[in-house]
């Protein structure tokens, strides 16, 4: 086959233009000038093709060839995923940094995403035989990547036919074949790899509904705006709220099997702490380092901004295809906000008619692209399996005005909504995640799962802080113009109760190594706690007591601690609390 070669016409930063490539094809793969520029044709407009070229064009020459590969821009999926730092086209960061001794990707370097040279043991599926019918998704082996994370080595999900051949047991390079497959008269070649468009969504059976709670050691979230497994969320924040942090312990301490960080366009400094922290940390529920479950995509502020969409794409693309073993998994996109603005550039570049505040018309439907590949999924192939891949997107609004194109935009495809307040965080309250202004939408799904943990306590204590908490908003109007001692008892114990609940409940320290992951058993027992001291308050003002007694009990002052005992020492110093308040109520009343 002859090379579908052209020539450039015009480079505008990230955009080249060309001509004279014969056939052109949306969104396949081409070569940019003598270095072998990696980029990727976004329009095709009469004899001209538009070319987001995903590294520096400087040097660039009208004139200079362009070939075209005929190939989408693809992701290789199999062992070796695990532990990985990727930039945005999958090229291995470390890799790169060994073989040509810098800190810096040059441009044109190409180095496949899986190591070639790396054996792994492969151990095949002992109810497979030579002579089965095989199809999309049917487990034929598996290669122990971590002490954490089985890869099941699946069947490509565009091929079905007879098992004609499979490899023994033993060590093979991930471009070995184990198996072959016919189909008529046509033979594919199995291996531990294959390769995946990033900007297609991998199949599966069915879509199933969410049901079981994504634990994230957040009680903010967890007990108050949960989200399911295979859900949707949005974390939109102005500068200094804490999205990256707040993001970051999402990936170190969910309950999912792996997790997928993708750093689009954040600073440099920002994704090397994330990789310092995660290569030190250790899976609290495993007891292993938390790198064997984590996988890295580093596309920082100082990389050419087109590559950052494809970098949501490959975070995107690889947590499908571990949703597709069955895993469930989570992708942190940070952030989806410096993804808008690398469209907004190459849009301005293309001369097409600008959206609201600049941006494209299409973004919306870019955004949806990337949101809508979420979910909960019974998967395809044998043995039967279900999967999920939760979501959760940050956006960074200038000023934190949430009424600008991205966040709205946003808004249209997640069913949780985590809006982080600049006020909150001044007064360092973090997770700085406003209550008045969030919502889950997952609330009704997960509510069986609370309920059956706490003899169906979780809706109705939820139900009652989210009641106070509102009712404080209420009232702090009238506190600024006449003080808290002009209102009732009853509205006072209301602002003391939504304080504990603040500051001994929803506040939660990234930095204490007790207090930043809470189990959901300690959330619920320190919801208890607050309640229980709530009902015997409330009983107390009811007999006459006033609530500036109940703010010198000790008991109110062990709520506030609450946080930092583990669950072992919480269980413990649970009974020791209960005795203290019933003993202090009984001598309050008295009184």
């Amino acid at each position: 086959m002859s090379s579908r070669i052209g020539r450039i016409y015009r480079i505008a930063g990230p955009l080249v233009v060309a001509v004279d490539i014969p056939n052109p094809v949306m969104y396949e793969v081409v070569y940019v000038g003598r270095e072998g520029l990696i980029g990727e044709v976004i329009a095709v407009r009469g004899d001209k093709v538009y070319i987001q070229v995903y590294e520096e064009t400087t040097g660039l020459t009208v004139g200079e060839k362009v070939e075209a590969t005929g190939k989408p821009l693809s992701a290789e999926l199999g062992p070796g995923l695990i532990g990985s730092i990727y930039d945005g086209l999958q090229r291995p960061e470390k890799e790169i940094a060994k073989q040509l001794n810098d800190i810096f990707i040059r441009r044109g370097v190409k180095l496949p995403g899986l190591d070639r040279s790396r054996k792994w043991y492969f151990r095949r599926e002992r109810g497979v035989k030579v002579g089965d019918k095989v199809g999309p998704g049917d487990i034929v082996g598996y290669v122990d990547e971590t002490p954490l994370i089985v890869h099941r080595i699946m069947i490509p999900p565009n091929v079905r036919g007879e098992l004609k051949w499979i490899a023994d047991d033993g060590d093979y390079t991930v471009d070995t074949t184990i198996a072959i497959v016919s189909e008529g008269t046509h033979e594919y070649n199995v291996k531990l790899y294959h390769v995946w468009p990033i900007r297609m969504p991998r199949p599966y059976e069915e879509k199933l509904s969410p049901v079981e709670p994504l634990v994230t050691g957040i009680r903010v979230i967890d007990h108050v705006f949960p989200i399911a497994k295979g859900g949707k969320a949005a974390v939109p924040g102005g500068f200094g709220t804490g999205k990256t942090v707040l993001l970051q312990e999402l990936t170190k301490w969910s309950h999912a099997d792996i997790a997928i960080y993708v750093g689009c366009g954040e600073r440099g400094n920002e994704m090397s702490d994330a990789l310092t922290s995660f290569l030190k940390l250790m899976d609290v529920r495993r007891g292993r380092p938390m790198m064997e479950r984590s996988v890295f995509i580093a596309n920082t502020s100082n990389m050419p901004v087109a590559a950052r969409e494809t970098s949501v794409f490959l975070g995107m693309t690889i947590a499908e295809y571990f949703r597709d073993m069955g895993y469930d998994v989570i992708i942190v996109a940070d952030s989806t906000s410096r993804w808008a603005e690398a469209m907004r550039e190459i849009s301005g570049r293309m001369e097409e008619m600008p959206g609201e505040e600049g941006f494209p018309a299409y973004l919306a439907s870019r955004l949806a692209e990337f949101y809508e590949r979420a979910g909960r999924v019974k998967t395809l192939g044998r043995p039967e399996r279900i999967g999920s891949v939760t979501v959760f997107g940050a956006v960074s609004p200038p000023g934190g005005d949430f009424s600008e194109p991205v966040v709205r935009g946003t808004v249209r495809y997640v069913q949780s909504f985590y809006a982080l307040d600049y006020s909150l965080a001044t007064r360092r309250h973090f997770p700085a995640i406003n209550w008045l202004t969030s919502y889950s939408l997952y609330v009704d799904f997960v509510k069986e799962y609370w309920d059956k943990l706490v003899d169906e306590k979780w809706s109705k204590y939820r139900a009652t802080m989210l009641r106070i908490l509102q009712r404080e908003a209420e009232l702090s109007d009238i506190v600024r113009l006449v003080g808290p001692e002009a209102l009732p008892e009853e509205d006072k114990l209301v602002l003391e109760i939504a304080r504990i609940i603040r500051e001994g409940f929803l506040q939660q320290s990234a930095l204490d190594p007790v207090d930043a992951y809470s189990p959901p058993e300690k959330g619920l027992i320190m919801m208890e706690a607050i309640m229980e001291f709530y009902r015997k308050a409330y009983e107390a003002i009811s007999k006459g007591v006033p609530v500036s007694k109940i703010r010198e009990l000790k008991s109110r002052h062990m709520l506030f601690r609450l946080k930092f005992y583990t669950l072992d020492e919480l269980k413990k110093v649970m009974n020791e609390f209960l005795n203290i308040l019933d003993q202090e109520f009984r001598e309050v009343i008295k009184v």
